[in-house]
Parts: structure tokens; sequence; C-alpha cells
């Protein structure tokens, strides 16, 4: 079995190749983005090239490596993580919003510096950076035509061919050729002649289909160009396809290899068309390709993303339905921890693994929405944990447990967070657990008019904590796609990355936390939909607020009662009856029993 030092010593003799190559070449530096073609949060085994470098496994960062320096820059999820993954020897350690990766390469580049990059793996606002931040030094940007990482990765995975599927109208509630007709009525209203879909998740929703190339996202990977009469040209590898899926697909798109893809581009251009590409998962190689060939480009949001955000009838009724199966699997996950857990007996791994195994028997089911999250002790502060073999923990007495997880259903898509004592658990663990528990309920209990956006929602999830000189360094919610991305944009609650107004319809994640290092961690998760209130006698204008979706308790033991005001009580309160009443029937009795102690209200117990 490989031990930490053998993979620091793997890490460094594959940077060392890297700039032999590089000197090979002429450069002086290269850029290793954690990212594909399509810029996505998840990438399939052939794109980790920045964790097969740097032995970094979290889903944000990138690396730069130049020939006598070497930089790391995560975000303050993964501070933690990259300092136990990343030999500090070989390379720099650097947050992101801290040490601004153009801050960096303004000081580390020389005069006449040469730093590469893969094109199809940056968007033109990275590049934009980059080479301003080159330029400054005197250096300057060049791209490569093949990926420095992928010639000296001698062992490179297979790019992904899982068969693409139907997703049906029980689930989707809305036809693709309704979804492509409404996109390009945007495409045409804003005077453009066809629209490129880099994000497969968009194409996935757009056209109806799902697929398996990565691990917890059902979407396969490829491009699209949705041209303002509603045909769409997808470009998608000809074994993918599954048997019925010709059938399923609107008669307006046509299938195309790969390899065509460039070529259509080039037409685009050659015809001087106006193209919309979205800056945030077009590459720059795209741009590049349509520019050149002649295209006169708008850069905006990729129409897809506010029509898949507000969810259908069907889509939310799938959603609920999905959170009460997924619920009874949590709290029978929950029932077994507290009787089996206080012996000594369940690691990390151990309990990931129950935990999935109860999720499995539910129908539906299709896998994990993403890599379970179970950090015990000073791992749950680690807020992005992954466990191995090398770093799993038993669950220690006097500990507190953080379980992040969730599910891919052909319904719906969960992602759902608690914190467990083990054992009991210290003042310090208690107040700061029921400072998340205030701001959680602050968000879920939230009243707001029409046109408020994520960023200015997010104090009231901080508010207690910053009362006491704390904070966490993620945001409090993201949007979650159905049957799709547990990430999925463009709403978000942060603080300063949710510009996008909150709509009914969406689905979010209410997540505050705390993150005590070396300690412990703190996360209380529920998804939530937003949706259209009663507004009160003499309101002025609509109001929205959220539905609860998740189902199961919030630990009770952790809650410091006296803190809590009344209102937050009876919001408490409520929500344990309704968990109670929703799942108690689809639980064997002991379970249960276990549910009704420990949904009782706070006042008893």
């Amino acid at each position: 079995m490989s031990t930490a030092v053998d993979l620091h010593r793997e890490v460094a003799g594959r940077v060392a190749r890297l700039r032999t190559l590089m000197a090979d070449i002429g450069l002086d530096g290269f850029i290793v983005p954690r990212a594909d073609e399509h810029q996505g949060e998840y990438v399939p085994p052939s794109a980790e090239r920045l964790s097969w470098l740097s032995g970094f496994t979290g889903s944000a960062g990138m690396a730069i490596v130049l020939r006598e320096r070497a930089a790391i820059f995560t975000d303050g999820r993964y501070i933690l993580q990259v300092r136990d993954e990343v030999p500090a020897n070989v390379f720099e350690h650097c947050h992101g919003v801290k040490q601004p990766v153009s801050e960096w390469l303004f000081a580390a580049l020389n005069d006449g510096d040469k730093l590469g990059f893969d094109p199809k793996l940056t968007t033109p606002g990275q590049v934009a950076c980059y080479r301003q931040a080159a330029g400054c030094a005197g250096a300057c940007l060049i791209a490569v035509a093949e990926n420095l990482v992928d010639c000296v990765w001698p062992d490179r995975p297979a790019r992904p061919t899982a068969p693409i599927v139907p997703h049906g109208m029980t689930f989707t509630g809305r036809s693709s050729s309704a979804k492509c007709r409404s996109v390009a009525g945007k495409i045409r209203a804003e005077g453009q002649a066809a629209m490129v879909i880099a994000a497969p998740d968009c194409i996935a929703w757009l056209l109806n289909v799902r697929g398996g190339d990565l691990a917890y996202t059902p979407q396969p990977l490829s491009f699209a160009i949705l041209h303002d009469g509603g045909r769409v040209d997808w470009f998608v590898e000809p074994s993918k396809p599954s048997d019925g899926l010709a059938a399923h697909l609107n008669s307006d798109v046509v299938c195309h290899p790969p390899d065509a893809f460039a070529a259509s581009l080039t037409a685009l251009g050659a015809a001087g068309k106006t193209v919309r590409i979205d800056p945030d998962s077009a590459s720059e190689w795209i741009r590049k390709t349509l520019a050149e060939a002649g295209a006169r480009l708008v850069f905006g949001p990729d129409f897809c993303l506010a029509e898949r955000a507000v969810k259908t009838e069907a889509e939310i009724q799938g959603m609920r339905n999905a959170h009460v199966r997924d619920g009874a699997a949590l709290v029978r996950f929950l029932a077994w921890l507290d009787a089996e857990a206080p012996g000594g007996a369940v690691s990390e791994i151990v309990a990931a693994d129950y935990l999935e195994g109860c999720r499995r028997g539910e129908a539906y089911f299709r896998g994990l929405s993403f890599s379970t999250i179970s950090g015990a002790g000073p791992n749950g502060a680690i807020v992005h944990y992954r466990v191995t073999s090398a770093t799993d923990r038993v669950l220690g007495n006097g500990e507190l447990y953080l379980v992040d997880s969730g599910a891919q259903y052909l319904d719906g898509t969960t992602d759902v967070t608690r914190t467990v004592p083990i054992g009991v658990p210290g003042d310090d663990m208690r107040d700061a657990f029921t400072r998340v528990l205030k701001g959680h309920i602050a968000i879920a209990d939230a009243r707001f008019p029409a046109g408020i956006n994520g960023s200015q929602l997010d104090p009231f999830a901080r508010r207690h904590l910053w009362e006491a000189g704390l904070d966490y360094d993620h945001g409090t919610g993201h949007g979650v796609g159905s049957y799709l991305g547990v990430h999925e944009g463009p709403q978000r609650i942060a603080k300063a990355a949710g510009a996008v107004p909150l709509q009914a319809g969406m689905v979010v994640s209410n997540e505050p936390g705390y993150y005590k290092t070396g300690a412990f961690g703190i996360r209380i998760e529920n998804l939530v939909l937003v949706k259209q209130l009663e507004p009160p006698q003499g309101a002025e204008q609509a109001l929205l607020g959220f539905e609860t979706l998740t189902l199961a308790p919030i630990d009770r033991r952790l809650i410091v009662v006296d803190m809590l005001e009344d209102r937050e009580r009876a919001w408490l309160d409520a929500y344990h009856l309704r968990v109670r009443e929703t799942l108690s029937g689809a639980l064997d009795s002991g379970v249960a029993d276990w549910l009704a102690t420990a949904t009782e209200p706070l006042g008893t117990g």
C-alpha cells in the first residue's frame, strides 16, 4: 500500500517530468486547471490532470508549474485538504481569494518568460486574467496544441463512453421540443443566430437525456449548437446512444461525431453568424475558433440555465417524493449510528458505506449525488473531507460526527448534512451548533419580496456566528438539479456570488456551518424549494419563502434551548412533527420509536 511519503515522491517525479517537457519545447511555465473541456465541477478520470500531477482530490483548484517554483490554488473549502494531500516542498499552498493567481504570477514570472496553457481547458475570462498578469511581468501567454500533462501521464484513462438514455416526461414534465422552441425564441429575441452549449448538464436538460460519463452527475459529455429556428446539432460519440434514444429525440436534433464540432463552429463563423457563448462554460478554444472564422460573438449566460432552474410541477413533486424515500433511508442510518457508534465499532468508512446501503434499497435509486463526506472529530473540520483508508477514523466518544451525503433518484436529487454527537458533547460544541441552527432557521423561515437574491439573504445565516466572532468559509446555499447536478446554477445563497434573484420553483440548499480546525465541524443542511407565499393583509408586493424538502431529524442533544427564540423553537418543533408524521409509516417499529424520541418537542427532552 502506498504511503504519504510514496505519493509525495511520485508527485515530485511527475512535476520533474513536466518541467523537462516544458524546457524541451521552450516554455517556462504551464497552467494546470482542475477542469475538462466543459468547465464543470465534476470531471471524468481522463481529465483529472490536477489530481494526477499534485495529489489534490478536491473539486476546485488549479496549479501553475514554473521552472523553479510551483503553486496550487484552492478556495476556503479545501485549505486543510490541500495541506494534507499536496507536498508543500513541491507546491506552494495558496488561498485563491487571499492570494490571487494574478498576483502570484506577477511576482513569480520573469521578463521574457513564456507561460503555456491549454485553450480547451480555460475560459476566455481566465485567459484574459492570465495574459494581463503575465504581461505586467514582461512575460507572454502561449496556447499549446497538446496538453503537456497528457504527454507525461503514461497510464491516463480513456475517455468515458457510457450509454445515453431517455429521461421521460413522467420525470421532466416538459418535452424537449418545447424546451428547444423556448430557448431558441430567446436566441432570436436577442438577434442571435445560434448558441453554443458547452455545459453537458444543460444539454441533458434540453434534450431530456441522461448518461453515466461522470461518477455522480447523470449526464453525457457532449457539445451542442442550438440554432435560432430550434434545430440542435449535437456532437456526441456514436457509440453512446442507447436503444430507443433515436425515437425519443426531438426530430430537430441532428447527431454528429465530436470531430465535426470544430468544422461546425468554423461554418458559423464563415457565414458571419452572430453566435452566443457562455463565458463560464465555453472554452477559449471555442471562442478563438469562432472568432477566427469570422463569427460575431456575444458573451452571455446560457439561456438554458434560467429555464432549468425553475422546476416544473412534475420535477417539484418528484423532488418531494425522492426526499421522502431519502429521509426514510437517512433515519434508518441515524438510528443505527445512535446504537452502534458509542461502542467504538463505527469508523468513517463503515458509516458512509452503511448509509449508502440504506439508500440502495429505495425506489428509483441510481447512485450517490457526490462522494459522502463522513468526518469524525477533527476530520469534520475539513469542509469537503473525503475519507480514505489512510485517513479513516473511528467515531470517538466526546466527538462530533459530520455526515454530508446525497443520492440521485430518477425523480430527484438529494443533498443533506447532519451533525451528530458521539457521547456527551462539549459546551463549545453545543454553543456553536445552536448558532448554526439559528442561522439555518433564519433562512428556512425567511419571507422576502420577489427580486431578492441569494447574497442579500446570506447574512441571515451568519448573523449569530458573527456575533460570537465566528464564520464559515463557504456559501450558504447552491442550486440543485432534478436528477442532474447536485450543484446547479445560476441561483446561490452566498456572500458575493449570489446575484441571481430567487424565483418560485427554484431549489437551493440551506447549509450554514462552523469548523474549528483540529477539533470538530458542524453543518446543518436541508434542501428548500422557493415558493410563492400568501401575502399578509396590506402587503404591497408579492412575497416568496421556502418549503423545506429534506426530511430528517436535527440532533436535539446539541441544542442549547435557552439560546433559541420562541419562533425558532416553534419552527424546529413543527419541522420535527412533519418529519415524524411523514416518515414513520415507512419505518419498522424499532426505527419509528427512535424517530419519535429524536423528534420530541424541545420542551420535553
